[in-house]
């Protein structure tokens, strides 16, 4: 349980790799300024494929990507990782969604329970998940950000979660890290250049970016600066074996589109509600 005079943040983030290939080089950064940064991880991320000799001494490829998330937060510097326990849901449209066990086959107040849960215990005065489009439309980041929200006010309530071990707990502020429209379009125009269909983005190109487009722009109300603690990012992200190349490319156009917009780490506060024209420099601001 975290000292109220310590500064604590946690991060929901639905996949093994989402906290290092997001929001890490936040995540460092608060880390090695002395914050406590906790993190659940919604899924066992076993959904996708994963190069047949990365399994090699591993059950599962879901055991593998547990390594793998291990190995990322100690690189990150995280005070605690839980595993939710849900199954990887895949893309919208795949088999996996259909898994009885996968988030997004889950009841969102289910879901916010255990989350809620786990605020009680860590008690952070900060939370942050995903936007309410998943980034990219990954049904996953959708049900975790559903379940995030309302957790992050479930843990509040004195009346909910009766069963729990740990007292009702309020945390100040709840953040979405999200992408300004502006980047997809920017990939969108490159992309056509360069002779990429902008309907299959991605590693396994199952991202449509003119789908993206047509979803709201959410305001950016904080933009945290990371270049300085950009190795540890990249230290994490590099944990994730059986996933790259599912970070920024190396070579070619979109490593240098990626270079251009890396080093910032882009939020919107969703409470308290943000007024117009909000601008903040830190999450801590005003705890």
């Amino acid at each position: 349980m975290s000292d109220l005079n310590q500064k604590s943040l946690l991060a929901v983030m639905a996949h093994p790799d989402d906290e290092s290939f997001g929001i890490g080089g936040t995540l460092a950064k608060y880390a090695r300024e002395g914050v406590d940064v906790h993190l659940i991880c919604a899924t066992d991320g076993a959904s996708g494929t994963v190069s047949p000799e990365l399994l090699d001494g591993y059950a599962s490829i879901s055991e593998l990507r547990l390594q793998e998330l291990r190995c990322a937060a100690d690189k990150l510097g995280l005070a605690s990782m839980t595993m939710a326990g849900y199954r990887d849901s895949g893309m919208a449209g795949s088999e996996d969604n259909l898994h009885p066990h996968s988030l997004t086959a889950q009841p969102v107040e289910d879901v916010a329970a255990n989350f809620a849960g786990v605020i009680r215990k860590v008690r952070p005065q900060v939370v942050v998940t995903h936007d309410p489009i998943g980034n990219y439309g990954h049904p996953d980041h959708i049900a975790c950000q559903l379940a995030t929200e309302a957790a992050f006010h479930m843990a509040g309530d004195p009346s909910a979660l009766p069963e729990t071990d740990h007292p009702a707990f309020q945390p100040r502020k709840l953040y979405y890290n999200t992408f300004p429209k502006q980047f997809f379009r920017w990939v969108f125009r490159f992309g056509r250049i360069f002779g990429m269909d902008p309907s299959k983005f991605g590693r396994n190109e199952d991202i449509d970016v003119l789908a993206l487009l047509e979803q709201p722009d959410f305001p950016i109300h904080l933009r945290i600066d990371h270049r300085k603690y950009s190795s540890y990012q990249k230290e994490a992200s590099q944990c994730h074996v059986s996933q790259l190349p599912s970070g920024p490319p190396n070579s070619g156009w979109m490593a240098l589109f990626f270079r251009l917009m890396a080093g910032k780490d882009l939020f919107m506060r969703a409470f308290p509600e943000a007024p117009a024209g909000l601008r903040e420099k830190d999450m801590f601001e005003g705890i």
